[in-house]
């Protein structure tokens, strides 16, 4: 999969596409289906697909205090499009300029003159350009006048209701895993590079690998059963923490893993961790003993959640 940051970048071979915009926070089986389309009209037009992101998110730069917490992040978000066929990404970076063209800015600046797109597949809520103001019926009349088709891609139902980054962030936030694994399609997990950590669990016999979220706010706190991915070419086993570390009287959010019977130095490798149950919310404790006895309890919990693998 080809990643291009900015449509300076694009040369004669990238134009000529079927495309898609949005965020696709989460990749989540709503977008799967759009890009399941998407693949279709490139077999029948025999032209690379194309999904176009924008980095931040909009609301990121419209309001960031307010912006939801993100399902993923860009590595994350590429990895997940590579898997499901994607044959490029262009990433445009959302500033001022960007945020200021017109609907009929953006369409002649960016998909007419930029990609040169065939056939555009949107979801049914998208809307573009200053002030919001282009939406599908917009891109349907340019099409018209430009030669490239519009599909509206309508939104995919499960139990009756809509497939959304909402709906996902609202199952992690009461730790139900197994609807989040519905939602996505696959299991929720987060990418980071072990890092060098305080080495506290070291001191409490509960070494710790350390990820750094690189994320303004994660979407899923507390204390859960995960799978660790990206060692010993299977996955391992394991409990993690995500939160501020109250105890220590931590100050941004941190995912700390223990790797239940391994004892390997991983600083620096890039892993993946697998969120499989939650076991309980993050808190407070009075003294380390008081940390140690209930890690000692959480770890028996988390085995039995992981069962057969530990057993």
């Amino acid at each position: 999969m080809e990643f291009i940051r900015n449509l300076k970048q694009l040369r004669p071979r990238h134009r000529g596409c079927v495309a898609t915009i949005g965020n696709f926070d989460g990749v989540h089986r709503g977008h799967q289906t759009l890009l399941l389309q998407l693949l279709s009209h490139a077999e029948r037009l025999k032209v690379p697909t194309t999904v176009m992101l924008f980095e931040p998110q909009p609301q990121e730069f419209f309001a960031p205090e307010q912006a939801p917490a993100r399902l993923t992040r860009l590595r994350e978000k590429l990895m997940a499009l590579q898997l499901y066929g994607v044959d490029r990404v262009v990433c445009l970076r959302f500033n001022q300029h960007l945020a200021s063209l017109s609907a009929d800015e953006f369409i002649q600046q960016i998909l007419v003159d930029g990609i040169q797109v065939k056939h555009l597949v949107i979801g049914d809520d998208f809307h573009f350009g200053r002030q919001r103001q282009g939406n599908f019926d917009t891109l349907k009349n340019a099409g018209e006048q430009y030669g490239f088709s519009v599909e509206n891609r309508h939104s995919f139902l499960l139990g009756d209701e809509r497939v959304s980054s909402t709906r996902i962030r609202q199952a992690l936030a009461v730790g139900d895993m197994r609807a989040t694994h519905e939602l996505l399609g696959r299991p929720y997990t987060i990418c980071g590079r072990v890092g060098y950590g305080q080495q506290r669990g070291r001191t409490i016999g509960f070494p710790t690998a350390n990820i750094a979220l690189h994320r303004a706010k994660a979407p899923i706190s507390g204390v859960f059963a995960v799978y660790l991915h990206g060692l010993a070419g299977r996955p391992l086993a394991g409990i993690a923490n995500l939160g501020t570390r109250p105890t220590v009287d931590g100050d941004h959010s941190l995912l700390e893993v223990h790797i239940f019977d391994f004892n390997q130095v991983i600083y620096g490798d890039y892993v993946e961790v697998e969120f499989v149950s939650k076991i309980r919310e993050e808190r407070r404790f009075d003294s380390f003993e008081a940390l140690k006895q209930q890690i000692q309890d959480d770890v028996l919990l988390a085995r039995q959640a992981l069962l057969p693998a530990t057993s």
